[in-house]
């Protein structure tokens, strides 16, 4: 299996990176470099697709575009047709449609963070290429693409991570990446070394986008004036041009989140006008919230130390904790899972072996089969994302307040407690909110950890999409995605500097 599975996911990888890197770049330049009407609202409606996970996007397309679902049966009843075997458009089940609805929806890592460096960029730069002739396209790649390469990286290695990631829309629509072969040959083959061998595989090609990430982003010099450059200012359009821009931008908008929020709101609200609301949900959603609830609490406490460490055990130790914290992201959930499952078969072993020789009895198990080990997953899994906020919140802080609570007879960890903890909350707060709808959101690792007869709400999903039962599970993806708005309203009131710090290792 293992040719095939790293032959399609090197060529799901390359496709989304394309896709991606083209919509992302392309509507950062047009919002930085442009004025037209409508594009302060752009700016915002482009960050929307963050709050759809992929397996979403794919689990609404696929009854979207379905020879009996709304799109077909429109079209054949605008050109009068009578049968689904009247017309039949492509089947969307295929790795180009894959790559399309990945891109569509990951395409804001790419955005954010290559928006802030196009709008950090001197002026002058810029105009001096127009005035020795060089015209809007020549400007943009010759001098704009190149000066944004560091964010183009990023942004591209975030949104390759999470692609590599993907379970739920890979599978939906026929393509086996690895991550779909791990969960296929441990689930349905019961073959766990040869799940941790596809794994290994996994594992490789996450380093080789750790290593691409890094070099794509490194090893260049940038030139900026002493003072605070001046920003690019924008080239107005006005008429049919301004219209076509707006077009432009709203294109990947509409069909990254427009397009499957409406479409799973109409059939949630079907449903529920129908038959009530399912009977499991509740039960689902609480426990998606105890789950995720008690990964983020663990997340924020270990993320706060991690980010503090320099301060508490020396810059060396720190910055090594610091960068082993945020290991855990560059593990694709499935094979984070594969990985915990010996470890924790082990101590549940051990456990059993100490208490039956001390006190004769044989304890319930406390990691396989329990919430402690999907907890586990989500921590290491996202405590790289409450890191990454706390050492936001921290560099944000003037270095005086630790002095003076050292002054004042505190060590470094008091300083950190009595003096900067009070400080810190926003920073803890948003940290907080983002591990929590990252943890809602997991499926690969949850599918494979989550207790017996337990389900969340993005395993019911997962559920009705294999039985093809679409309009059962909207509810279910219609709440994940209100979720899921909450970080992107975040996003949007922040600013620039704190909008995007990169969850990778390399950072």
């Amino acid at each position: 299996m293992l040719p095939d599975a790293l032959t399609q996911t090197v060529l799901l990888l390359a496709g989304v990176a394309i896709v991606a890197g083209v919509v992302g770049t392309g509507c950062a330049w047009l919002v930085s470099a442009y004025a037209f009407p409508g594009r302060r609202l752009l700016d915002v409606a482009l960050l929307l697709p963050l709050a759809v996970p992929t397996y979403i996007v794919a689990f609404a397309y696929l009854d979207l575009m379905h020879p009996l679902g709304p799109v077909q049966s429109g079209l054949r009843a605008l050109l009068g047709l009578s049968g689904p075997g009247d017309l039949r458009l492509p089947d969307i089940r295929s790795l180009p449609a894959c790559v399309l609805l990945l891109g569509l929806v990951l395409y804001p890592y790419v955005y954010l963070p290559t928006r802030a460096l196009f709008r950090m960029q001197a002026a002058t730069l810029l105009e001096a290429a127009r005035s020795l002739g060089a015209g809007p396209g020549r400007v943009f790649r010759s001098v704009a693409l190149p000066l944004a390469r560091p964010a183009i990286a990023l942004g591209l290695g975030l949104a390759l991570m999470e692609a590599l990631n993907d379970i739920g829309a890979a599978e939906f629509l026929g393509v086996r990446t690895l991550t779909v072969q791990v969960y296929a040959t441990w689930v349905n083959r019961t073959d766990l070394p040869g799940a941790a061998q596809i794994a290994l595989a996994s594992l490789a090609v996450v380093l080789v986008l750790i290593g691409v990430e890094r070099w794509g982003r490194g090893g260049r010099g940038y030139a900026t004036a002493a003072q605070r450059p001046r920003p690019l200012e924008r080239r107005r359009l006005r008429g049919t041009a301004g219209v076509i821009a707006l077009g432009l931008g709203l294109l990947p908008v509409a069909l990254g989140f427009l397009v499957p929020a409406a479409y799973l709101a109409r059939e949630a609200g079907t449903r529920i006008a129908r038959f009530g609301l399912p009977e499991r949900l509740a039960s689902e959603a609480l426990g998606t919230l105890l789950y995720a609830g008690a990964a983020t609490l663990a997340a924020v406490v270990l993320g706060l130390f991690a980010a503090a460490s320099p301060a508490l055990v020396g810059r060396r130790w720190g910055g090594l904790l610091v960068r082993l914290a945020g290991l855990g992201y560059a593990l694709p959930g499935a094979v984070l899972a594969i990985g915990l499952l010996t470890p924790l078969a082990l101590a549940d072993f051990g456990l059993s072996s100490l208490t039956r020789a001390l006190f004769g009895t044989t304890p319930a198990l406390v990691g396989l089969g329990t919430g402690t080990a999907l907890v586990l997953a989500y921590v290491i899994r996202f405590l790289g994302v409450s890191t990454g906020a706390c050492e936001a919140g921290l560099a944000r802080l003037p270095r005086s307040l630790g002095d003076a609570g050292r002054t004042l007879g505190r060590g470094a960890f008091g300083a950190l407690m009595r003096v900067q903890l009070p400080q810190l909350w926003p920073a803890l707060a948003s940290g907080a909110v983002l591990v929590f709808v990252d943890c809602a959101k997991e499926l690969p690792a949850t599918l494979l950890l989550r207790p017996l007869n337990v389900e969340t709400l993005a395993t019911h999903l997962y559920g009705e999409a294999a039985r093809g039962t679409y309009e059962d599970g909207a509810a279910a993806a219609l709440l994940i995605v209100l979720v899921g708005l909450v970080p992107v309203a975040m996003l949007m009131r922040l600013d620039p500097a704190f909008r995007m710090r990169s969850r990778l290792p390399s950072a």
